[in-house]
Parts: structure tokens; C-alpha cells; sequence
């Protein structure tokens, strides 16, 4: 048995799979809420994090009738750029800075104007952006000197659950790559980045592959979770590059989209290709020696769960699509811009603004359920156009996620997108592809590869409808005018809000 541990944002999740990468179990623990003390704040208490893996890890053993000692191995995946930062006897100083914070715009100012965007560029492949570790851990530097003097380790998420499981300060090369400190190109942290913004070396954790043995279960985690202590545990990935191994994005020509609380599409590339106005991120895979490319929405599944918890309070995401399959397609002109946390793929502006365009007295619900859907479809779009634009071959696309889990949405994506949209027979995403890279970790598969072709397998697809594929083209060229047109006032929104 091997185990997946994914700590999301809104829950961690623990899941158990056999050498044949069935499902045995697989179990929940809801976080808090994030707290959102300012518009474009987010924050996290990391010990929740833990005290959800910690009983997800629990439920998951009872659920599957097994104990600690069958585990062989476990695999960690979690929200990416978040900022766990810990005094020197381990303990964090304060709330985590999450992925979804956009607080750090002058940070980034900042960054590019010692460093300047080529130099960046070279050292990291990426731009800086608000979303990132970096900015965030400037941020407390700048407002909260008294917690910045006490920084002696700087985690991301899931390895804030490592260290508590093992007692290691580590971190793999997928999530280290989305904290805007990592040398993409060469697998390891960029000095360039550190020592130029005066930063000290030692803050940070060692960098494995994400199929190395980081460390093993301590006694004190033992005796927590049910595990046994000395039980191996293997980087693992950042929640996308996991998620790719879940749905066996590891070798060329194969796309996902990846619809949770932000959207992803994600693609494998087997040597390093960046996009030169950094629209889309390139970073280290999963895979050993590979790359992978992608672009992300913020407001993806956000956009849909703030519709639900502000319209419509207690109903199912199920009847919510429902309704929403009642509309006409582009219903009836009426468009939604899902940009709730600013936007990262194609538009990197944490200033920009969401809401409806071109709301009627005659609009019904229905129709702004459906505007939402399409909306977040025609965002991913663009980061499929880009991905394209990058030379990587697709001719269909693997989803997961929540949004993905609804007949209605994949039909919209593969019209939209104008490609076959496949879905998979284990649809766990994330927390899977961690009991994939542990199973390849542990040495039951020589590779991340090898266990991908043995396990995954393609069940339902969806072809776009012509006439609806046609139609939308249009739609999705009327929806791209829109940001251009608004940047202007995105500024002057901020300032009065």
C-alpha cells in the first residue's frame, strides 16, 4: 500500500492505493476558511494543514482496514507559493501568505527594478509575480520587520506537512519552481535571486527530485497519524505537477485541464521552452530531467463557488450546471470575467477586476450561471492558445478536478477548446499522482513514466460540436476584447476599494 497526501486549499486529502494503482481509500479533512482580512488577502494557519493530514491519514488507514506497518511509502502534493515561515526552534512565526494572495504588487515592483525582467528571466525562466513565494516572503520583510528577523526556514505548503511527518526541512524541484527563488533551467535555487535582494542562503530547504526519498516518518508522527515510524517519504509535487502524474501528463503530446479552486492547463515538455512575455510559467516537472509548461486561472472553480455561496446558498454544484445546461450557449450575450484574484494566464495583473458583462433586465439566473462556466472555459482557452503557441502537439485533453467531474462543463471545454476532452478512470488528481510518485519513489515502478502507462487508463470522451465550436470562436474573440478595454479602470477601481 502507498500512500497520497494533497494539502489543498480547502482540505487536505489522504489516499491509499495498491501496487496496480487502485483506489483502496481515500479521505477528506476540511481546513478553515481562508482568511481574507483585505480585498486580494489570503492566509492560512499551516497548523491546520497539519491537523487535517493527521486525520485524513487516520480515517483513510480505518477506511481501508489496514494499519501503519502496510504503508510503504508516502507521497506529498499541495498548494504551490505559499510562504510557511519558522523561527529557530520550528515554529511558524506566522499565518501562511497562500497561493491566492495579491498583496505583494509593490514587492514585484521592487524585484524587477533592482533585478531587472531580462535578468530575471535568465535566472529563474520566469517572471516574478505576486502569486509567488518570493514577493510574499519580501511582503513580511517590508511591513513586519519583528517576524522577518526571525525567519530561519522558508517552506511551501505540503513541506510544512513533511517537516511535521519527518522532521526534515526539504522541498522538491516542481513546487520550488513557482516560488520565483528557483533556477528552472538548472533544478537547483537560484543564488542569483537570493544574493541579489540581499537574502541569506541558509533560509532555504534542501531540493530533491520529486520521486527522492526527502526523509522518514519520526516516532512522534508515528504515534499521531498511525503510521510507522521510519516509513520513507518522497518529494512528491506542487498540486499541478502532481495532479499531471495523476492524469499521466509525463510524456509528450498529452494535455490536461485541471478545473479546482484556480484552473490549470498543463503540459509535458521534454526540454525547456518559455514563453518570452511570461504569460504562462515553465517549471521543473515531476518527472526527472523534464519540464512542464502551463497556464493558470485564477478564478476558475472560485468563480462558480462564490456564485453558489452569494446566489444561491445551499444548493449543489450538480444543480447549479443543471440550471445553467437550461440557458442557450453564450447566454444570451451575457459574459463574465472570472478575474475575483486578478489574473495570472494570459494577463499577469493582480489589479484586474471579475463581474458580468452586458446584463440585461432579461437575464435570468440560468443565464448567469452559464455566462460563469463559459467565462472560466474561455480564460483556460487563452492558456491553451499559449500552450500551443509553444510548439507542444494535442489533439485531445485529459480534465480533472471538480469543475471537470460535470458532463455539462466538458462539453462546453471540448467545444470551446475545439478538442476532444477525455476524462480518466480515477479521477483523484493531485493526491493520486503523490501515491504515483511514492510507488515510483519506493522502487515498485523504475519510473514516474513506467507507473503512469501501467495504471492510468482513458475512460469517456467528448468531441466539440461543430456548430457550438463555431459559434464559441466568435464568442471567445468578443470575451478577449474585454480586458484591454477595462485595464485602463482596473487601477482606479483599486484605489477606491
Amino acid at each position: 500500500m502507498w500512500l497520497g497526501i494533497d494539502i489543498g486549499t480547502g482540505g487536505s486529502r489522504a489516499l491509499l492505493v495498491d501496487e496496480r494503482g487502485v483506489v483502496r481509500a481515500g479521505c477528506t479533512a476540511p481546513h478553515e476558511d481562508m482568511t481574507m482580512a483585505r480585498p486580494l488577502w489570503a492566509e492560512q494557519r499551516p497548523q491546520n494543514w497539519w491537523d487535517a493530514a493527521v486525520s485524513a491519514i487516520r480515517q483513510a488507514l480505518a477506511a481501508a482496514g489496514v494499519s501503519g506497518s502496510q504503508v510503504k511509502g508516502i507521497g506529498l502534493s499541495g498548494q504551490m507559493h505559499g510562504l510557511v515561515i519558522l523561527d529557530r526552534d520550528g515554529n511558524v512565526i506566522r499565518p501562511s501568505l497562500i497561493w491566492c494572495d495579491q498583496r505583494s504588487q509593490p514587492q514585484v515592483d521592487a524585484v524587477n527594478a533592482k533585478l531587472g525582467r531580462e535578468a530575471i528571466l535568465r535566472y529563474i525562466a520566469n517572471p516574478v509575480l505576486t502569486g509567488f513565494t518570493l514577493p510574499k516572503l519580501l511582503w513580511v520583510r517590508d511591513h513586519e520587520p519583528e517576524n522577518f528577523a526571525r525567519v530561519r526556514q522558508v517552506l511551501l505548503p505540503k513541506d510544512y506537512v513533511r517537516f511535521r511527518l519527518t522532521g526534515d526541512y526539504a522541498t522538491e524541484v516542481s513546487d520550488a519552481s513557482g516560488t520565483a527563488l528557483f533556477d528552472v533551467v538548472n533544478r537547483r535555487w537560484s543564488m542569483e535571486m537570493m544574493d541579489g535582494l540581499g537574502l541569506d542562503r541558509a533560509i532555504l530547504p534542501r531540493c530533491y527530485e520529486s520521486n527522492e526519498v526527502t526523509g522518514v516518518v519520526s516516532a512522534e508522527a508515528a504515534a499521531l497519524t498511525g503510521l510507522a515510524a521510519g516509513t520513507p517519504v518522497v518529494g512528491g509535487g506542487g498540486d499541478q505537477a502532481s495532479s499531471a502524474v495523476g492524469n499521466g501528463i509525463v510524456e509528450p503530446g498529452i494535455v490536461s485541464c485541471t478545473i479546482g479552486t484556480s484552473g490549470v492547463v498543463f503540459a509535458h515538455m521534454e526540454q525547456v521552452a518559455y514563453d518570452p512575455a511570461g504569460r504562462v510559467h515553465t517549471f521543473c516537472h515531476a518527472v526527472p530531467g523534464k519540464w512542464h509548461v502551463m497556464g493558470v486561472t485564477q478564478g476558475a472553480g472560485l468563480s462558480l463557488q462564490w456564485l453558489r455561496n452569494q446566489l444561491a446558498p445551499g444548493t449543489s454544484y450538480d444543480a447549479l450546471t443543471a440550471e445553467a445546461a437550461q440557458a442557450p450557449r453564450g447566454a444570451n450575450g451575457l459574459f463574465w470575467l472570472p478575474y475575483l484574484m486578478g489574473e495570472r494566464t494570459p494577463h499577469l495583473d493582480a489589479t484586474a477586476r471579475g463581474g458580468w458583462i452586458g446584463l440585461t433586465a432579461g437575464h435570468k439566473r440560468a443565464d448567469l450561471i452559464r455566462a460563469v462556466i463559459e467565462g472560466v472555459s474561455y480564460s483556460l482557452c487563452d492558456c491553451l492558445e499559449i500552450v500551443e503557441s509553444l510548439g507542444v502537439p494535442l489533439a485531445s485533453v485529459r480534465a480533472s478536478g471538480g469543475g471537470a467531474q460535470s458532463p455539462f462543463w466538458r462539453g462546453l471545454l471540448a467545444s470551446i477548446f475545439n478538442k476532444r476532452v477525455v476524462t480518466l478512470e480515477t479521477q483523484e488528481g493531485s493526491a493520486y499522482g503523490a501515491a504515483l510518485l511514492a510507488l515510483a519513489g519506493t522502487g515498485a515502478y523504475a519510473s514516474v513514466p513506467e507507473v503512469c502507462r501501467a495504471v492510468i487508463r482513458e475512460t469517456e470522451s467528448v468531441a466539440p460540436v461543430e456548430a457550438d465550436a463555431a459559434f464559441y470562436a466568435k464568442a471567445h474573440r468578443v470575451y478577449q476584447a474585454f480586458y484591454p478595454a477595462l485595464k485602463p479602470l482596473y487601477g482606479q477601481i483599486a484605489e477606491l476599494g
